[in-house]
């Protein structure tokens, strides 16, 4: 009995074979990023459903239909006729932009005397950041928001941006990690030219860690930029003094909400984060990545 061996079919043309690897290729793409296109789909989905909002008619907003019947761009003209958005943006950029200039005066020097100056108390001091991290606002906001009606400054925004100048235990946390990763013998060697610990916190520490001063400034911009709790409890009765966040309820009526315009105003509120995420993303995921390299 002979055997034949038969050689194996090429598969077609060298363009069939060249889309079918193609096609290969993309499947295999797919489902090694399944998980992540998966997660990306639901997190764009409702940013999606609001900006369409936006453009709707009033009656049409919040129901069954999805895609706009008619594009109304005049909402967002109209957000401006209804309430003084500009000087709820203005106070936002306030508020958002002196709290993290108080995260760099305060947390900066914090974070490095944590990190890289051996003194008495200091692990102390470092389980009392941690401790501040973990405890809840609510449990401080009655004796605080007393301390600020006996100063007369409610109805203002020096309530909001007054702590960052003097402690916030997220940013110390985050810088110290962060901190934690540059090499010791280059602030030996400052030291050793001469400089005191200032400048090598200025000349040395800070250059070397901006990725990570830019992920603690991002975390704070992002955080007071969507504060809403902070500005209904102390400038609630100072429209003046309101922010976006408050804006936004605004829209809000007792019996009815326009949905349209609160959708208008949100895209309005969101899309100066955006824009600061996509710019300054690069420094922002390395800062987080170099934060918890060594503990």
């Amino acid at each position: 009995m002979t055997a034949t061996l038969e050689r194996p079919r090429t598969g077609g043309s060298p363009v069939i074979q060249q889309r079918q690897r193609a096609w290969r290729a993309m499947l295999f793409w797919i489902a090694t990023h399944s998980v992540g296109l998966a997660l990306g789909i639901m997190f764009t989905l409702p940013v999606i459903l609001v900006l369409l909002t936006s453009f709707m008619a009033s009656d049409q907003a919040m129901t069954s239909s999805f895609w706009p019947e008619s594009w109304h761009f005049e909402n967002f003209g109209e957000v401006f006729e209804r309430a003084p958005m500009l000087t709820y943006m203005i106070n936002s950029l306030v508020y958002s932009l002196l709290a993290v200039l108080g995260i760099l005066v305060s947390a900066v020097p914090a974070a490095y005397a944590l990190a890289k100056l051996k003194w008495r108390g200091q692990t102390w001091a470092f389980m009392l950041v941690v401790v501040a991290m973990m405890l809840p606002p609510q449990v401080t906001i009655v004796p605080l928001f007393d301390l600020w009606v006996r100063m007369g400054l409610t109805g203002t925004l020096v309530p909001l941006i007054v702590p960052y100048f003097l402690f916030d235990a997220f940013s110390i946390f985050l810088l110290r990690q962060f901190f934690l990763t540059i090499p010791k013998d280059y602030l030996d060697a400052a030291r050793i030219d001469g400089c005191n610990e200032f400048r090598v916190l200025t000349r040395v520490v800070i250059p070397m860690a901006k990725p990570g001063i830019a992920a603690a400034a991002m975390f704070c911009f992002l955080f007071t930029w969507n504060d809403y709790f902070g500005p209904l409890l102390y400038t609630a009765e100072n429209r003046d003094s309101w922010t976006l966040s408050l804006a936004i309820a605004s829209f809000r009526g007792m019996h009815h909400v326009e949905w349209n315009l609160t959708m208008a105003a949100t895209v309005l509120t969101m899309a100066p984060a955006i824009v600061l995420f996509v710019f300054a993303q690069k420094s922002f995921v390395k800062g987080i990545t170099f934060t918890g390299v060594k503990g």
